[in-house]
């Protein structure tokens, strides 16, 4: 690492004016890039291909700042560009806030059978809908995202597991299991959320089978990755009554297209991986470039590094 001393960062696309201005807050030095770049800002989740180009192009690359939490879309790359002397920080943890608070909305949503009553033309008296207070919510994963929604999740006393790789007990949750436990506590839930990282062992975590364990009261919330859980398992589980509802900001595949069985599946509800709009990431990607630029500088910790042979 370059130490407390200038090093200059280039910024691709270029053309982002607030998190040009967090660099320069933190010390660093926007320039575009060349042989002399030692820190690069990537903005695109689109274009992850072409990073690739970038690092075989420039060695000199010290670190690598990504957009999102989630690295799935770079996962190719990194591993075919990882060399010692690399570091790569990602976003997670960094928009928490606005996805746990769209994950309880959701949950909230299919719990009081709003996706049927959204599409309803006319009045149906019969009573339906649940309340989350004192329920069993399944969190899979214990990212910043799971912590968030665990604090959301206090004033309705909900009881509330968290499925991790490892055991490291989770502040807020009544209890932490590692992931084969998963099965075992898959009956037990009133709510599953998905929050986990996509990667080549959680690919279709959910499936037919997990589906079938879930109780048919019980509802299915993923802000994570679509792929997390098996697009057609999850059709049938509904089409069937296994689960009582879905409520999806991720789908398999994405964008989900027209015609598609979700669409008008009544007890599903969709929105098109929302969850954070970029109004409401853009301060929160500046405050970690601006950190990630400051411990590049060498003044303080990196946040969010990425562990390139885990995927996350």
């Amino acid at each position: 690492m370059p130490g407390a001393r200038p090093a200059p960062i280039a910024i691709l696309p270029e053309g982002s004016a607030v998190f040009a201005a967090a660099v320069v807050e933190a010390g660093g030095e926007v320039a575009p890039l060349s042989e002399r770049t030692r820190g690069l800002i990537w903005l695109s989740y689109a274009r992850a291909g072409e990073l690739g180009d970038v690092l075989a192009a420039h060695p000199q690359l010290d670190w690598v700042q990504l957009p999102w939490a989630g690295i799935d879309a770079f996962s190719d790359v990194l591993t075919a560009h990882r060399r010692p002397g690399l570091l790569v920080t990602s976003a997670k943890g960094a928009f928490a806030q606005p996805v746990a608070e769209h994950a309880l909305a959701l949950a909230l949503a299919s719990l009081r059978v709003l996706p049927e009553r959204a599409r309803a033309r006319s009045w149906n008296a019969v009573p339906s809908g649940e309340s989350l207070y004192g329920r069993t919510v399944l969190i899979i994963g214990a990212g910043g995202i799971a912590r968030e929604l665990i604090r959301l999740l206090a004033p309705f006393g909900t009881e509330n597991v968290v499925v991790r790789r490892s055991a490291e007990p989770v502040p807020g949750a009544a209890r932490t299991v590692t992931t084969p436990a998963l099965r075992d506590e898959l009956p037990l839930a009133d709510v599953v959320v998905v929050a986990a990282a996509l990667t080549g062992d959680t690919r279709h975590l959910l499936g037919a089978a997990e589906l079938g364990l879930m109780k048919k009261t019980a509802h299915l919330v993923n802000i994570a990755r679509g792929p997390l859980v098996d697009t057609d398992a999850l059709v049938a589980a509904l089409r069937s009554g296994t689960i009582a509802g879905a409520a999806l900001d991720v789908t398999d595949p994405e964008p989900l297209p027209q015609g598609h069985p979700l669409w008008t599946e009544p007890r599903c509800l969709i929105t098109p991986h929302m969850a954070d709009t970029p109004e409401m990431t853009a301060p929160l990607l500046a405050e970690r470039i601006r950190l990630n630029v400051a411990a590049f500088l060498g003044n303080g910790p990196f946040i969010g590094v990425v562990d390139t042979e885990s995927g996350y």
